[in-house]
């Protein structure tokens, strides 16, 4: 065997040499006095050479380690060579298999099925409660607990419907992995329940018809951008949800028919919002400005991409509304629902249906767009004349009791 001696003062010649350690092992000396530890065998008849290394990084009792090994592996009927390259592989696709990287690949693939607000929210939650912990973690080795810790650090903070959110997410991840070959199982599966409910919070809304008149008055006087006044308008009158109204389309609505049709991403499905005739009344005047673009309500910054989705909730806190305590972009359709309902006397089930709601049926459907049709169009007329009448003062009776 080579004696560190030996090894230090290993004659620099014009052409590499070897120097024998035994058992197949050597060290090569190169004429620019690096040393690399080398060994040579034979395995199916065939001479085969491996590489453990440059002194003195690597000493020789771990070049003599490595060198066992091989040895090891061969009397087995194993290649070292392609056990060496085999463990590269793994490497690298472990590397690339991290959770962070499956989960950005998720992402992006699904990016352009859905709204950009939505892939920009599961990138924050990703980037600021999952990544930090799981996103250098292989995904194949992640576990249940180790989810689990992530969840309730977030429910910690009071953020418990966060904290729900991120585990379906995690699962989406691993389920995508699990198509891509790279993870067996989804662990954040078995985390359903792992911790309470959250407690549903209601959207804040104004439910009392003179409130609602009041309101409605208010938007008349809007001093802000007229196509943000004309989305002030619709809201209550349409009662969709913000996100649908402000991404309007001028393509998906046809106004000779009054009716506008498109697919809603939150369920997935097609809807239809029959349009009074003093909806059509705005849009036709709104059509004038925007309507040589793509959206109804362009950005205020490029018609590229719509209003953004703060634009109505500033426009009500403009007005002097308290967005957590009194209404919301949302809150419209808690208003429209509770007055339908009990001041105009409308079935639930056709409410629900032009909330777009799930409503199973006698044959199963949770949704159908032209269901109730007929009905939907007479209650969004009944429901835009009620609000130009209370609008307009005409005598109300407040609701008392009303559950939001």
């Amino acid at each position: 065997m080579l004696t560190v001696k030996e090894i230090d003062t290993a004659e620099i010649k014009p052409k590499r040499y070897k120097l024998g350690d035994g058992g197949g092992l050597y060290l090569e000396v190169r004429p620019n006095g690096s040393k690399y530890w080398r060994m040579k065998y034979r395995i199916a008849g065939k001479e085969r050479l491996l590489s453990f290394g440059v002194y003195p990084e690597v000493r020789p009792p771990e070049a003599r380690a490595k060198a066992k090994e091989a040895r090891d592996l061969i009397r087995a009927g194993t290649d070292p060579s392609e056990k060496k390259k085999a463990v590269k592989r793994e490497a690298v696709i472990t590397n690339a298999s991290t959770f962070e990287i499956v989960a950005r690949e998720w992402m992006e693939g699904r990016k352009t099925m859905v709204a950009i607000g939505q892939y920009e929210k599961t990138l924050a939650r990703m980037v600021n409660d999952v990544f930090p912990w799981l996103g250098k973690r292989p995904i194949s080795e992640i576990d249940a607990p180790e989810i689990l810790i992530v969840m309730r650090r977030i429910d910690s903070r009071g953020a418990r419907f966060t904290a729900h959110r991120v585990r379906s997410e995690i699962s989406r991840v691993f389920r995508y992995a699990i198509a891509t070959g790279r993870a067996k199982g989804d662990p954040a599966r078995d985390l359903i329940g792992a911790i309470p409910p959250a407690v549903e919070k209601h959207f804040a809304s104004i439910t009392d018809p003179l409130k609602v008149a009041e309101m409605l008055r208010a938007f008349e006087g809007f001093s802000g951008t007229f196509p943000v006044q004309c989305a002030l308008k619709l809201a209550p009158l349409l009662f969709v949800r913000p996100g649908e109204l402000r991404k309007a389309e001028w393509a998906h609505l046809d106004l000779d028919k009054a009716e506008w049709r498109y697919r809603v991403s939150k369920t997935n499905t097609d809807h239809l919002v029959p349009l009074a005739t003093q909806a059509v009344a705005i849009l036709r005047e709104l059509y004038a400005l925007t309507g040589q673009g793509r959206y109804v309500f362009p950005g205020a910054r490029t018609a590229a991409r719509p209003m953004s989705e703060a634009a109505i909730n500033a426009a009500l806190r403009r007005m002097g509304y308290d967005t957590r305590t009194e209404i919301t972009g949302h809150g419209f359709r808690a208003m429209a629902r509770t007055i339908l309902h009990e001041e105009l006397h409308q079935k639930p089930e056709v409410i629900e249906h032009q909330l777009a709601h799930a409503v199973a049926d006698a044959l199963g459907d949770a949704y159908n767009r032209t269901k109730f049709l007929k009905e939907r169009k007479a209650m969004m007329q009944l429901w835009a004349d009620y609000l130009d009448k209370i609008k307009a003062g005409a005598d109300v009776i407040p609701l008392h009791g009303s559950v939001v």
